[in-house]
Order: C-alpha cells, then structure tokens, then sequence
C-alpha cells in the first residue's frame, strides 16, 4: 500500500518567509515564478567559496561540464500539510524508513516537473530538499532506481492528486522510483546557496543559473554537472 503521505509540493508552493507561518497554498494557480522565500544571505559571503573550488577542480584536473542535465534536487515537505483530508508530509527520515529504504515519488502535477521525472536515467543521483518548512535547504543525496513509469496516484479517487481526465491507455502523469544514499554531511540551507548564486551572477559562477532561483515553483529540478559538484562541495565547508 503506498504510502499516505507523499512528497509534494505540486511544483507549487513556495518556502516560507516566515519562520512560523502556516502554509496557505495548496494548489498550483499558474505558472507564474514566485520570489523565493528565503532569508537575505550574508553579503559577499559566496566569492571565496567559488574560487575555493575553482583551485580544487584546477588540482584535480577538472574541466568544465557541458551544459546538460545529470542531476537532479527533488522537494519535499518535511512538515505537515493537509491537502483534501490528507497529510502530504515526507520528509528524508519517511524515506529512511521505507522499505529498502526506496519510495516512488509520486504526486507531480506540474507538466515540466513531469518532463524532468520522464528525462530521469537510472542511476542518477538527486538532492533531496526540505522546503515550505521553517528553513528550507538540502539534507540528503538519493538515487534514480526505477525509471518512469506511470504515477498511480492519478487514478486513485482517494489521493488528493486524482487526475479524472487521465487515461490509463493514456496517463498525463508520472513518477519514477528513488532510493536513499546517504545524508548530506551538514544541512546545506536555503540562504547559503542563495548567497552564493548571487555571487555568481556578478562573477560567472557555476550557480548563476541554478533553477532553484529562476524557476523557484518546481518540486522537480534539473543540475548542471558543475551546479551539482559546487553544492555538494559546500557539506565540507563550515556553515556561515
């Protein structure tokens, strides 16, 4: 039986601003990106960062990445949330506690998430986020183990994700399966990524792209190599 509670945010909902503020957004209304709610990042706290890593990829030989997308950071709802009678929370301990440690992620309802879900290859790895919680950011790294497929949910009359105009000959709607790997070596929050892509904005950091800012809506999202590495590079630095 799957589990009542899934990860998702419907590609919709934004991180709070305020630390203690109820949700109010259940449903996605449009398209239309939102500020991201975030604390304001300490200023000029991200150049040396980068330039850390450039000289570590510079040591080991590293060489700039294409643009192409290898990775992925999938949000999830680590507090309770009730949507239509239902709690959607899952956070990374849910997914620890899973059997084999391995869930499907369904509940996409967004149509570019769910072309990210369908380009997921198998073996894939993913940041898994925490958002619209009291201090959004990256707790874990998980992986693609089953390619996508498509998502149950949609036909189910009982999930609040039902979709009555998806066809099982023709389904609008899909999930892949991801399996957990290890916990990032320290919370990497919200307002530390956030000031290093605006550092990276002025200087041509790997960041200055990153779709955590410039499509904040979604709940699936496509890495860049070298967005990947520069982030996973920060669990070893101490937080600021």
């Amino acid at each position: 039986m799957p589990w009542p509670s899934r990860k998702r945010d419907k590609g919709a909902v934004a991180d709070k601003k305020e630390p203690d503020a109820k949700i109010a957004k259940t449903k996605e209304t449009s398209d239309k990106e939102e500020e991201e709610k975030s604390s304001k990042p300490p200023a000029g706290s991200s150049k040396s960062g980068w330039k850390n890593w450039k000289k570590k990829e510079s040591e080991s030989g590293g060489e700039e990445s294409k643009i192409t997308y290898c990775h992925w950071l999938l949000k999830s709802e680590p507090e309770s949330r009730l949507e239509k009678g239902v709690d959607v929370k899952f956070s990374v301990d849910d997914l620890k506690a899973q059997p084999n440690q391995t869930t499907c992620w369904d509940g996409v309802r967004n149509y570019q998430a769910r072309n990210f879900l369908r380009s997921m290859k198998l073996g894939q790895q993913a940041f898994f986020y925490h958002s619209n919680c009291k201090e959004p950011g990256i707790v874990a790294l998980v992986k693609i183990v089953k390619e996508a497929y498509p998502d149950h949910t949609q036909f189910d009359q009982k999930d609040p994700h039902y979709d009555s105009t998806s066809r099982k000959e023709n389904p609008k709607w899909s999930m892949v399966d991801v399996q957990f790997v290890r916990m990032t070596k320290r919370f990497i929050p919200l307002s530390e990524i956030k000031a290093h892509h605006l550092a990276h904005k002025a200087d041509g950091g790997p960041l200055k792209d990153m779709m955590l800012f410039t499509r904040q809506r979604l709940s699936i999202q496509p890495l860049t190599q070298e967005e990947f590495d520069f982030v996973l590079s920060l669990e070893e630095e101490k937080p600021h």
